[in-house]
């Protein structure tokens, strides 16, 4: 296998890095917080919130390694992921910054948001 080099992106002002994010089909990927959050809103009001900032909403992988090198940088509360919950409509994973914990809400709840940006390997 040949070695291949990894180079960081570079960070805009308030970004903060988080670190790699391998997915299940072995892509790779940067994840990068982004500066600010949102208070409580809507599943929808979040994504649309994300997108009007140049980010997205983190999917649950992608919040779980927020909590492990990011967790300071999070208000102590729930805050919305990106994935809808499969099994049951209308709803949508979160993450508790304060426990770790990560489980599903009405996507009509009013959770906090934070946003990030991908840069593909």
């Amino acid at each position: 296998m040949k070695n291949k080099t990894i180079t960081l992106p570079d960070l805009k002002s308030g970004e903060t890095y988080a670190g790699l994010v391998i997915s299940d089909n072995g892509s790779m990927h940067h994840l990068i917080l982004l500066d600010g959050d949102a208070d409580k809103a809507s599943h929808q009001k979040q994504l649309d919130w994300a997108k009007s900032i140049g980010g997205e909403l983190p999917t649950r992988q992608e919040q779980a390694l927020l909590y492990a090198n990011c967790k300071s940088q999070f208000k102590s509360d729930w805050h919305w992921s990106a994935d809808l919950y499969a099994s049951v409509s209308g709803y949508a994973w979160f993450q508790d910054f304060t426990t770790g914990y990560q489980g599903s809400s009405v996507i009509y709840g009013k959770l906090r948001a934070r946003a990030v940006r991908r840069f593909p390997i």
